[in-house]
């Protein structure tokens, strides 16, 4: 099972080319395990207000569902949730810290 989260840009929440590996080994995985659903988790970093970062960690979550169904998954295999940033795993307040929770993870 591949267990690689997307990574995303400082206020950004579009899918960059370089994890598209990563969409690519999630979609063959879902196509291989029609029985499994998957759930999108988007997360922030610890910068803007709690309502922005809900906001934009559901726009990554999206994002990652978009690039999984132009993959083939189907939609209803596919839930999304939003953390904003209250479940880090960097906890730095520095840019280290901070790319490192601006992704959404495959909970399956």
């Amino acid at each position: 099972m591949p267990t690689d989260s997307v990574y995303f840009d400082f206020d950004k929440s579009f899918v960059i080319p370089k994890f598209d590996d990563v969409l690519n080994a999630h979609a063959k995985y879902l196509k291989a395990n029609p029985d499994l659903n998957v759930e999108i988790q988007g997360n922030c970093d610890e910068r803007g207000s709690r309502e922005y970062n809900i906001g934009l960690g559901n726009r990554r979550a999206l994002a990652v569902k978009a690039g999984l169904e132009i993959l083939g998954i189907q939609s209803s295999r596919i839930s999304i949730t939003s953390f904003g940033s209250e479940k880090p795993i960097a906890l730095g307040h520095d840019e280290a810290s901070w790319q490192q929770n601006r992704r959404a993870d495959f909970v399956y």
